[in-house]
């Protein structure tokens, strides 16, 4: 409902805003009337012009930014694709990461369907992801698990839960590429974004924490 997004309105100003998307939201509508529902046509029942920028999976939460007009939009969109805007995920996974951090490269290309599904394929198209490890912990069962700061410098579908499974610590909660039981939904939160303002010429960084 349109009267529950006033409180996950993370930044508004005359150019843009950034919404914390709850898990399980579509990010646009999809094609048939049970997937109607989105953030997007939430926002647009209050905002018409508003645009979404750029997009999530349905199971991840988090920022995601929109432009109030079309001049913002492409300026947005042209920060994207430039890869001029900082991205931080916060992830739970399964196991106990070695190290401290480090740097994850492959190539990603569609490997199924129904549910569409992606993986590391020769002629797939290059993914870079840098991860911290932020804390080693265990779940409500005593299974290990780590937290981990992702921070990817490409957008390729299924980033960072391809790149995690087949560094073999799936996202807890991942029904695609771990178990899907290990948590009451997908431990994926878009965490924060960096980059500078279009209109204003400023630094503008949008951070907000997950409710798990």
């Amino acid at each position: 409902m349109v009267s529950d997004l006033a409180g996950r309105l993370i930044h508004q100003d005359p150019w843009l805003a950034a919404f914390d998307k709850p898990a399980g939201l579509l990010c646009q509508p999809g094609l048939g009337p049970d997937l109607a529902d989105s953030l997007l046509s939430r926002v647009q029942r209050q905002w018409p012009e508003w645009r979404l920028v750029h997009r999530l999976d349905r199971d991840t939460s988090g920022l995601l930014l929109m432009a109030t007009n079309a001049a913002m939009h492409r300026q947005l969109s042209a920060l994207f694709a430039q890869r001029q805007i900082r991205k931080a995920y916060l992830a739970e996974v399964a196991g106990h990461l070695r190290g401290s951090g480090g740097r994850l490269e492959s190539c990603l290309a569609r490997t199924g369907t129904r549910p569409p599904r992606y993986g590391s394929v020769a002629a797939g198209k290059i993914a870079i992801t840098r991860w911290r490890l932020l804390a080693l912990d265990v779940d409500g069962a005593g299974r290990p698990l780590s937290r981990v700061l992702l921070a990817p410098r490409t957008g390729r579908s299924h980033q960072l839960r391809v790149q995690m499974a087949e560094l073999g610590h799936p996202l807890l909660g991942d029904p695609l590429y771990g178990d899907g039981n290990s948590a009451p939904g997908l431990r994926l939160h878009a965490l924060g974004l960096g980059f500078c303002h279009p209109a204003t010429g400023q630094g503008l960084r949008l951070r907000c924490l997950p409710s798990w």
